[in-house]
Parts: C-alpha cells; sequence; structure tokens
C-alpha cells in the first residue's frame, strides 16, 4: 500500500485529503507545519509526500531542502500562491510536480498516479518510448520513420521522456543542457522546443506531448 504524507495547516483540507486518499486505498499519515513533516518523514517514511508551500513555521520550499538532504521521495506542491516563481523555486528545489489552490480531487489524484507510475519507471527504465505514433529508442538513440535529431535535440527530448507527466523547470533544462552559464537564454527553449515538436508532433501548433508550462518549464505527456 502506498503511503503519502500530507502536510497542510488547514485541517479542513487534511481532513477531506485523508478521507478522499484513505478511501483509494491509499495509506494517510497528515501534519500540520514543516517540523512536524520532517519529523514524520524521517519516522514513517512514506512513499509520497503532498506539501503545501505556505506553511505557519518553515516555508514549503525549506521542507523540501530538508527532504532532499536524505531522501529521494516524490513531492507533489499545493501552492496557493499566485505567482509562478514561488512554485519554480519549489521544483528547482527538488519537488516533482505542483497542483495550485483551489484543485479538485481528480486532479491531485492523477498526479499522484503519474508520480507513483514514474517510481516504477526508474526501477526498470524503458530505453524506448512512444511518442504519439513515434517510437523513441533513447539507449540507440532513434527515432522511428526515419526522424533525424541533433545532439542538442536528443539531449533536451531525452530528459523530457525520462521523466513523463513530471514538470522539468526552464532553469533545470538550460543548466543540465547547455550549462549553468546559459540561465537567462530561454529562447533557446523556445526554439529547439519548436523544432523537436515540428519533428515529433503530429499538430505542431497543438502538441499533444511536448507541452510547454508558460513561464515554469515544459513536461512530456505520453
Amino acid at each position: 500500500m502506498t503511503r503519502i504524507l500530507v502536510v497542510d495547516d488547514e485541517p479542513q483540507l487534511l481532513r477531506a485529503l485523508r478521507i478522499n486518499l484513505a478511501a483509494r486505498h491509499y495509506e494517510v499519515e497528515v501534519a500540520a507545519d514543516g517540523g512536524a513533516a520532517l519529523r514524520q518523514a524521517a519516522d514513517w517514511h512514506p512513499d509520497l509526500v503532498i506539501l503545501d508551500l505556505g506553511l505557519p513555521d518553515i516555508d514549503g520550499v525549506d521542507v523540501i531542502h530538508g527532504l532532499r538532504g536524505w531522501t529521494s521521495v516524490p513531492i507533489i506542491v499545493l501552492s496557493g500562491r499566485a505567482g509562478s516563481a514561488d512554485k519554480v523555486d519549489a521544483l528547482d528545489a527538488g519537488a516533482d510536480d505542483y497542483v495550485t489552490k483551489p484543485f479538485g480531487v481528480d486532479e491531485l489524484l492523477a498526479r499522484i498516479r503519474a508520480v507513483t507510475r514514474r517510481m516504477g519507471v526508474h526501477e526498470a527504465e524503458e530505453p524506448t518510448v512512444r511518442l504519439g505514433d513515434l517510437e523513441v529508442d533513447l539507449s540507440r538513440k532513434t527515432v522511428s520513420s526515419g526522424v533525424r535529431l541533433t545532439p542538442t535535440e536528443w539531449h533536451l527530448l531525452e530528459i523530457l521522456l525520462r521523466n513523463p507527466g513530471k514538470l522539468i523547470t526552464q532553469r533545470q533544462l538550460l543548466t543540465e543542457v547547455w550549462g549553468p552559464a546559459y540561465l537567462k537564454e530561454s529562447h533557446y527553449l523556445r526554439q529547439y522546443m519548436a523544432q523537436l515538436r515540428r519533428k515529433l508532433e503530429a499538430d505542431p501548433g497543438h502538441p499533444a506531448h511536448l507541452l510547454t508550462e508558460p513561464g515554469m518549464g515544459y513536461r512530456f505527456q505520453p
């Protein structure tokens, strides 16, 4: 049974999430502040953490840093903050995904399923990934139908395909593909993503798999 730690300072939300998750056969523990969350995570070792950013004692980003000091447990952020900068900070700190408040339970459940699927994918890495009608072989660096990619396009695509459903921030992509000196060159990403969509998407103007999260980053949707 998947163990989920829910961290939020709203008692009604904690109660609602506990009931909804338990009804779907998740094992649930809750914490109302960052200190309790860190202690609970260390004692209970959850499989997934759902974390509010606006906590009364420790900022949610600092909680992520605290967790990432010793565990790679997946973290889904709950954010009531309107600006994207807070969410980007959380993702750069090590969060795996975000859900903006107010949110629907169905959306949160879908994000939980996506994250738990990725946990299995990393355990048994599949070298071949389906992208629409195309088949991408990550080990041989080939795409079906004779599609050819440049080395930079491959690097960018591989990061996205190895993290299905996960939002990858602009900062992470720029650092991994071009290096830390290129953090302000977001136009590189726009250019290369446009090229990838022209080569891989059935309708590049309305992509179904290589998605943009405005102001934040990109996501591969299987």
